[in-house]
């Protein structure tokens, strides 16, 4: 399990998302997710070989072909967001390796060890069954308000929010 000081590290320092498996249709969980992202200042980098443009910004077939194009405008891919069954997750943490990502984040009901262990043996961070979108909003101040339970004991806001 990832701490809370570990999540607030992660999604302190990596502003560029790569999301893999984001959909073009608005209903679904990872547009909502990009969207959130977005609105919170983060550059989010679809990963969908079917989409050419995701939320006005352009698509990639790959984790790799998506860090080639930002490379090219000097730009690194700082966390790979998974939104795949958990059997695809090996090859892209494979990616999110090569690329020199510093995360490798799995959304809720994604596990997969093997991808985890791969990634930690090359120094990335991993966060396993757990929602970006969730985690930011509970420990930057986006669920208390209506009445959620965010395990974060504090009688303060942070003083200084990432975005």
């Amino acid at each position: 399990m990832n701490s809370i000081s570990e999540l607030r590290r992660i999604l302190g320092t990596c502003r560029t998302v790569a999301i893999v498996g984001l959909s073009p249709q608005w209903h679904r969980p990872s547009f909502f997710v990009g969207k959130y992202l977005q609105g919170h200042g983060y550059r989010i980098v679809p990963v969908n070989p079917s989409a050419t443009e995701i939320l006005g910004e352009t698509c990639y077939p790959s984790v790799t072909a998506a860090a080639k194009a930002l490379a090219a405008r000097g730009e690194k891919i700082d966390m790979v967001d998974c939104f795949r069954r958990t059997e695809d997750i090996a090859p892209i943490a494979d990616e999110a390796i090569a690329i020199g990502a510093k995360c490798l984040w799995q959304q809720i009901g994604v596990i997969n060890e093997e991808a985890v262990a791969k990634a930690r043996a090359a120094g990335l961070d991993t966060v396993v069954d757990r929602c970006v979108k969730i985690e930011h909003a509970r420990l930057f101040g986006g669920l208390n308000w209506a009445g959620v339970n965010t395990k974060v004991i504090s009688s303060r806001r942070p003083q200084q929010l990432p975005y």
